[in-house]
């Protein structure tokens, strides 16, 4: 019997403990962290927002709420192999070396414990089996809770909080092991997904779609001028928004850009990085955690028109931890019961010009049309 969805986590994924800081430094990576987290303070005893309490306390929530229709699956570590479809050789040296030491990688405040590599590894394997699963049919959708976070990970560099891109490693991999030639992966994270940008901005079969706070915020990319390169042109789509975009502006991108994009791509798969830092606590956009259902809702029905049904998402940031509860309880309980009542969303039309010009600017550049 095929379960409406599947959990896929591993206890090993704590053990990535990012250190504090020696005084001397904690000034410096405090401001490091305003500009890539403005919307926290960072006071009292340093701690990094990465923190396995992110996690533990999502899956205890998680836990709490399952009614017993939930698939859990431990994920094996991804493996070099698989990981070398998405990073390079160099990457995963530098990574080796890293193996059992702490680390403070002083770029952006990316950090490492002894047991942080071993753990990146895990969330790649657990964002891989999470696709196994809906492609093999054990689940009609599948949610991967990992950390560390991935979507900033470039495919030879450590970049916000992120070692490997947990999402570009599970296309690639529906792609090499499953034989799907096309997939959809779409970023809801606040924080434009530069390092999946990065790393299939080329690639013509793979269509990514991400909605962000636009730049200077972290990390200051995403411009709606950007769709690709070379074969690549036309399947990424960026939709910058402003500060307090609010709820009617995403929910007005997926209905006008995402859902054409998506009809005229016409994926095998649809991934998401599911980032829950653009709730009114985290400041950024302001959404409601409400919208998440809503979200949630128009990607399950565009999956069962468009590639099976077949549906995974893969947790990214968040760093207020009662928040991502609540807005992940949304998108679980939407996987679980997509016909349930969904709660109101907010009126704000804060982000609607936004919108409106990315929508106007990607018909004008014959990437909505007919494929």
């Amino acid at each position: 019997m095929t379960a409406p969805l599947a959990v896929v986590y591993h206890d090993e994924m704590l053990e990535h403990r990012p250190p504090g800081l020696e005084p001397e430094l904690r000034d410096y990576h405090a401001r490091k962290l305003r500009a890539l987290l403005g919307e926290l303070v960072v006071s009292g005893p340093w701690k990094h927002p990465e923190r396995p309490e992110r996690l533990s306390d999502l899956v205890e929530h998680v836990r709490g709420i399952d009614d017993g229709r939930t698939l859990w699956i431990e994920p094996p570590r991804a493996d070099d192999e698989a990981l070398l479809r998405a990073h390079t050789p160099g990457h995963l040296k530098h990574l080796a070396r890293l193996r059992g030491k702490t680390r403070m990688l002083s770029l952006d405040t990316t950090a490492v414990s002894p047991g942080s590599i071993d753990a990146a590894y895990r969330a790649a394997g657990a964002a891989m089996t999470a696709v196994d699963t809906v492609v093999e049919g054990r689940a009609k959708s599948a949610f991967a809770l990992v950390r560390p976070p991935g979507h900033h990970a470039r495919a030879a560099h450590f970049r916000g909080f992120c070692l490997l891109n947990n999402v570009a490693v599970a296309a690639r991999h529906a792609r090499a092991a499953h034989g799907l030639e096309r997939v959809l992966i779409i970023d809801w994270d606040v924080h434009h997904g530069d390092g999946t940008e990065s790393i299939f901005e080329s690639d013509p079969d793979v269509l990514f779609f991400d909605l962000h706070r636009a730049a200077p915020y972290y990390p200051g990319s995403g411009a709606l001028e950007n769709t690709g390169r070379g074969r690549g042109r036309g399947t990424t789509l960026n939709v910058p928004l402003p500060e307090g975009a609010g709820d009617q502006a995403v929910l007005r991108a997926f209905d006008e850009i995402l859902e054409p994009a998506a009809r005229r791509f016409r994926p095998d798969l649809i991934l998401v990085s599911a980032g829950f830092d653009g709730t009114r606590e985290h400041l950024a956009c302001r959404w409601s955690t409400a919208v998440y259902a809503h979200l949630t809702r128009r990607l399950l029905r565009l999956a069962d028109e468009l590639c099976r049904g077949r549906l995974a998402m893969v947790l990214e940031g968040g760093y207020h931890i009662d928040p991502m509860r609540r807005a992940l309880e949304q998108c679980l309980f939407t996987l679980v019961a997509p016909d349930r009542e969904l709660p109101p969303v907010q009126r704000n039309r804060t982000g609607l010009p936004a919108v409106d010009r990315a929508r106007d600017f990607f018909v004008e550049s014959g990437l909505l049309g007919r494929r």
